[in-house]
């Protein structure tokens, strides 16, 4: 039987125009880190030509050796910025940050891992292969919603979720902005891609 985690795991999922607070399970994550314009740093394209070979490879594995199968999961990444704005107003990706991730199961160990970039890095195809990492994340509690449309247009949604949003539930910005990309930029059109946004929180000191 195959697994989906998408339909297992509730945050895999969010609702157009609805910030929805929820704690999030710890989760294991294949990891990559970067800085730049995604859409012009060399390192962004080497970081997704590292990621998902060894992701299928880790896939393959479960189901032979493991006898265990699941769905490759989608892209996912960690933005942050010296100054958030750069995210909502501003929108200078040359000041961003990120962390590109593609979670795998917690039945997937280290052991495995080095073993599949092993086997992906005989086969040459995966130039940034000393940056990727195997490694949990506790986000706990969140909020997110869903966007759709291009990603050059999340920004008045952040600025929302940030300033208006977050405050008046009385909780305070934690962690680093996260995306979860359900669409394929490379198969559709802009105006169809549906990104999960996402922001760790914590209840505001009074």
């Amino acid at each position: 039987m195959k697994s989906d985690f998408k339909k297992l795991i509730p945050s895999y999922s969010a609702t157009r125009g609805t910030f929805s607070v929820l704690t999030v399970p710890p989760l294991q994550y294949l990891k990559i880190d970067g800085s730049g314009d995604p859409n012009t740093a060399a390192s962004y394209q080497a970081a997704l030509s590292t990621l998902y070979p060894v992701a299928y490879k880790l896939k393959f594995f479960s189901k032979a050796e493991l006898g265990q199968d699941y769905g490759v999961m989608p892209l996912e990444a960690l933005w942050w910025a010296d100054d958030m704005d750069a995210f909502t107003s501003a929108r200078d990706k040359s000041l961003w940050d990120w962390t590109l991730m593609n979670m795998v199961p917690d039945w997937v160990t280290q052991e495995h891992f080095e073993a599949a970039c092993e086997a992906v890095d005989r086969k040459g195809a995966a130039p940034a292969l000393e940056r990727l990492r195997l490694e949990p994340l506790e986000e706990g509690l969140i909020v997110q919603t869903l966007h759709i449309g291009p990603y050059d247009d999340e920004g008045p949604v952040l600025d929302e979720l940030h300033h208006r949003f977050i405050p008046e539930q009385s909780l305070t910005m934690t962690g680093k902005h996260h995306e979860i990309y359900l669409g394929d930029p490379r198969r559709s059109a802009p105006e169809k891609l549906r990104t999960i946004l996402r922001q760790p929180v914590a209840p505001t000191a009074e």
